[in-house]
């Protein structure tokens, strides 16, 4: 009996000490989770408003430009996944690598190429443990996506969509990564970067939904200027326009991992309490009945003593 107690006291205290992370990963995860999500949310405003310029651009220019332009030259379809660099986070970085398997299994069924860039330590630890090669990683400060990393990552995948296939050029881009919805939502998004969806519909022009077909019908278009023409503008607002779609994804994610390591921990913090009181109670049964044992012990002592006297 003494060294079942013993034994309980441990782990109640090994739980204790548990519970102390949990909760202090908890409060780390909700001190920085309002900044990240303030990020992903003002990011959204500047995405569209580049996308705008874009299409102002594009609406009086002609739309022949090498990152609207499907390539038929290479059959390499780049895939970047987005993940954390740490656990504890529930299953933020399961789903994104469940669903980058689904769509490197479908790339193959199309007769494509996938080529795999990662961002984040789980994917890449997932993806060596399979042995499939990785182009590319980048990994630290999953949760705080600098405008270096973003720019890193911009200027590689622009690099590999515009080199030549012999030289490894890739002909898409999917980026798969996990948009912040609400503390209690956040999906798994799988999106083509490149080439750029254009739609010019009535030259109303769009790129990738945004842009100005939401102006009204009857509304009349400004007349711009461009130095030194558009064609030189369109080829500097391009690349911009990539960046700020890869920056708005990592900002989404960062603000998804903090939420949904706040969850986890939060469900944690309460599974350890939960089990503090279980185990907390069986001691509690062990120390009465060991008791219980010692004073019927004592009893049975006391009566053979009585019975020897006599």
């Amino acid at each position: 009996m003494a060294g079942s107690q013993r034994a309980l006291k441990q782990r109640i205290r090994s739980t204790e000490t548990l519970q102390k992370i949990f909760r202090a990963m908890e409060m780390i995860a909700a001190s920085r989770v309002g900044k990240a999500r303030g990020a992903a949310e003002s990011i959204t405003t500047y995405d569209s408003a580049i996308a705008a310029a874009v299409a102002a651009v594009s609406a009086h220019s002609s739309l022949n430009h090498p990152l609207i332009t499907e390539r038929t030259d290479t059959k390499k379809v780049a895939v970047l996944a987005v993940t954390s660099d740490r656990g504890m986070a529930g299953a933020y970085s399961a789903a994104i690598l469940r669903e980058t398997e689904r769509l490197i299994e479908r790339l193959h069924n199309e007769g494509k190429e996938p080529v795999i860039y990662v961002s984040g330590r789980r994917a890449l630890s997932y993806f060596n443990f399979r042995g499939i090669e990785i182009a590319a990683s980048w990994t630290g400060n999953s949760d705080r996506p600098s405008e270096t990393r973003t720019q890193e990552i911009a200027r590689r995948l622009l690099g590999d969509f515009l080199a030549p296939a012999d030289q490894g050029g890739v002909s898409e881009l999917y980026m798969v990564y996990t948009k912040f919805r609400s503390m209690v939502s956040q999906v798994p998004q799988v999106r083509k970067m490149l080439p750029i969806k254009v739609i010019d519909p009535d030259e109303e022009i769009q790129i990738d939904g945004m842009g100005l077909a939401d102006m009204r019908k009857d509304s009349v278009l400004p007349l711009y200027e461009f130095e030194p023409n558009a064609h030189e503008v369109l080829e500097t607002v391009m690349p911009l326009y990539v960046e700020s779609r890869i920056r708005a994804a990592l900002l989404h994610a960062a603000a998804a991992e903090l939420a949904s390591r706040q969850n986890a921990m939060h469900s944690a913090t309460d599974n350890a309490q939960d089990l503090i009181s279980g185990l907390t109670r069986e001691m509690n049964q062990a120390r009465q009945a060991e008791i219980t044992t010692e004073i019927s012990e004592i009893v049975s002592g006391a009566d053979a003593l009585k019975e020897t006297k006599k």
